[in-house]
């Protein structure tokens, strides 16, 4: 029991505001570092502010997105190793954006944990503002929770929420996306931020530990490998729109892989046809499937196994993107084209459909 001369605290009941206003100062200079055109008022106040006029735009859409990392934080969590879960937060929503030909412009973060560690927090946000960095877009603002009882001592969780903009004729997929124009793939840096749980569970069936040699990448700790932030296709397709043109539509390819997110943007009764042999599947997708027993099928409905992002383009212009993103670094296949789907054996979803050019859903799980 307490009385009037000394009653209970915040502190007491385990929230240390005193830990939360520590954090803002200390990400303060972290967070300015990421400012941009049409952002640049500092954190801490009730909102982040930004001046869309100030960016140039004539006819703006605004395009947001949400996401967070998923279970993908249990590895950073049970390991210590927290500098790159951030990129993926920013990778998860800012890659969402650019799939409507969307340039983002901010970001806000949400970080909720139990009792707050400074020295943790402070890690994860330097993540976040240097995927903020790498696409372009400012960190404005965000919300630090710390709520005793409902997480586990050491666990966090995160959630990220991205805006962008696009001009009104820009947005994507164009209406006059269909058969006829090719399909182009950009390679994943390797899971991504889907199907932990999976992951989680194959390295425990495969009795690994986290400081382990990685099976498929001699000379890493599983864990590292694991951890390798989500690729952010931000900037080079923003490039390639503005100097190349005759992209038509993407598709971003995480949570469902290319059975559930390519549907997503094809036209009615139209069909991708995409040859899943152009490209070759990383190890770490290999070995997951070696190891599990898993089926092709399940493979490509739960990762990208190495195709992290889909482009629909003029065919005329496919060598050109082509080549544009080879020359910004990017692993750049041709998977296919779209056609008629009309009366085709595929797999259907709803009017829309997916096939490879085998007719089947197969990956070459050998090859190199």
């Amino acid at each position: 029991m307490t009385d009037a001369k000394n009653g209970w605290t915040y502190a007491q009941a385990g929230v240390d505001v005193g830990a939360g206003n520590a954090l803002v100062s200390r990400i303060a200079p972290i967070v300015k570092a990421t400012r941009r055109l049409g952002a640049d008022s500092d954190i801490g106040g009730f909102g982040g502010l930004f001046d869309l006029k100030a960016c140039g735009y004539r006819d703006p859409v605004l395009v947001a997105a949400n996401d967070g990392v998923g279970t993908k934080l249990k590895i950073a969590i049970e390991t210590g190793l927290h500098e790159t879960i951030g990129i993926d937060l920013v990778a998860m929503s800012v890659n969402d954006l650019v799939v409507q030909g969307a340039e983002p412009l901010f970001f806000l973060d949400y970080f909720a944990c139990g009792k707050l560690d400074l020295d943790v927090a402070a890690k994860v946000i330097e993540g976040i503002a240097e995927g903020c960095r790498q696409s372009g877009c400012a960190l404005i603002g965000g919300e630090t929770a710390e709520m005793p009882d409902m997480y586990a001592a050491g666990d966090y969780d995160l959630a990220g929420f991205a805006v962008g903009a696009v001009e009104r004729e820009d947005v994507l997929p164009k209406k006059n996306t269909g058969p006829g124009d090719v399909l182009l793939g950009i390679g994943s840096s390797g899971v991504h931020s889907n199907g932990y749980s999976l992951v989680r569970r194959l390295v425990r069936e495969a009795g690994l530990a986290w400081d382990d040699e990685a099976p498929f990448q001699p000379g890493t700790s599983l864990a590292r490998a694991l951890l390798t932030p989500t690729k952010l296709y931000v900037k080079p397709i923003l490039e390639t729109i503005r100097t190349v043109g005759g992209i038509k539509a993407m598709a971003h390819i995480t949570g469902g892989g290319f059975l559930e997110n390519m549907p997503r943007v094809l036209p009615d009764l139209c069909v991708a046809e995409i040859d899943l042999y152009a490209c070759a599947v990383p190890a770490v997708f290999r070995w997951m499937a070696t190891i599990g027993h898993i089926e092709p099928q399940e493979m490509l409905r739960t990762f990208n196994c190495g195709i992290g992002m889909v482009l629909v383009v003029e065919a005329d212009k496919a060598h050109d993107i082509s080549e544009a993103l080879r020359g910004m670094g990017e692993r750049c296949v041709t998977l296919g084209w779209l056609q008629d789907g009309s009366g085709r054996d595929a797999v259907e979803h709803g009017k829309r459909a997916w096939v490879d050019t085998r007719g089947k859903l197969d990956l070459a799980w050998s090859a190199s």
